[in-house]
């Protein structure tokens, strides 16, 4: 059974500068295509604009709207809105497009698709997906997505998140959702005819194996870390090509210089079991930068 997946577009943006593996987890670094010194911003905002309709709206809603673009593309945009309102997050689209369309992970549902108080929008993983293994095995990968200025601070806040949500406790250490809570949201969200009666049938068995499953399934994490990287003013006078070198060998190094960090923290929460898949991106501007690209793509 196959599930919607996103085609690999999105992904001619970027340049995907170098993957680290930490014994069970895959760290990727991505950077934006880079025009005449500059991220190309103009690019990622067009190559949202489709997986937002899929990010934002349920496969109901869409059949329901095919052989309507321009509805549709609508309804997206003005539930994503609605959405960053409550939530203010950009990473989590993010997060969604790098899972569907390089880790080919389907996702099972994403919060923009519950019909339920806004409530839950604070509640539980920033989005559900699975991937099938090449052994015949499962992982559902819950999603936690940060950007934020500085690339520790996010790292740590984003395995912080993690370890909350698998353990059901919050900073105060107070009951909080968490892994049962968000299975069984899923389990309750098939029931709303979201998906097929073949495809929720597929995804409970992935959910909830029975004796007489054939496979597996792991809890694994998805993670995407939007940060800041400072660039000279001095080095946009550098020649295309010297600038491109210069930029992606610089985050390269910052990337290369936290990963004694994440391993601490995955020791520190012993989140030892679980695979966790990381995408980074730097952006210029952090926080002018995003809320440029999330009006751009909601307007």
């Amino acid at each position: 059974m196959d599930l919607t997946l996103e085609n690999d577009e999105f992904l001619d943006g970027f340049d995907h500068l170098e993957c680290h593996h930490l014994r069970n987890n895959i760290i990727d670094i991505f950077s934006l295509k880079i025009n005449a010194n500059e991220f190309n911003y103009s690019t990622l905002q067009d190559s949202l604009l489709d997986p937002l309709i899929n990010y934002s709206l349920s496969r109901k809603v869409r059949a329901e709207y095919q052989g309507k673009p321009a509805i549709l593309s609508r309804r997206a945009r003005e539930k994503f809105l609605d959405y960053l309102r409550n939530r203010g997050e950009l990473g989590e689209l993010l997060l969604y497009c790098f899972l569907e369309s390089h880790l080919k992970a389907p996702k099972i549902l994403s919060k923009l698709e519950l019909k339920t108080s806004t409530s839950h929008y604070v509640n539980g993983a920033d989005g559900v997906h699975f991937a099938k293994l090449e052994d015949g095995n499962f992982q559902i990968i819950f999603g936690e997505s940060k950007t934020e200025e500085n690339l520790t601070t996010a790292l740590s806040h984003a395995f912080k998140s993690i370890y909350e949500f698998k353990n059901e406790i919050n900073s105060s250490g107070a009951k909080k959702s968490g892994l049962p809570y968000e299975k069984g949201l899923i389990s309750d969200h098939l029931e709303k005819e979201t998906f097929s009666a073949e495809e929720k049938e597929f995804i409970k068995k992935i959910i909830y194996p029975r004796r007489e499953s054939k496979f597996e399934v792991d809890d694994a994490f998805g993670i995407f870390i939007g940060y800041e990287i400072a660039i000279d003013e001095s080095d946009r006078w550098l020649p295309n090509s010297e600038f491109r070198k210069k930029i992606q060998a610089k985050i390269k190094a910052e990337i290369s210089e936290r990963l004694t960090h994440i391993e601490k923290k995955i020791t520190e929460y012993k989140l030892f079991g679980h695979y966790i898949y990381v995408y980074i991106l730097p952006f210029t501007e952090l926080a002018k930068t995003r809320t440029k690209i999330q009006e751009e793509i909601t307007k």
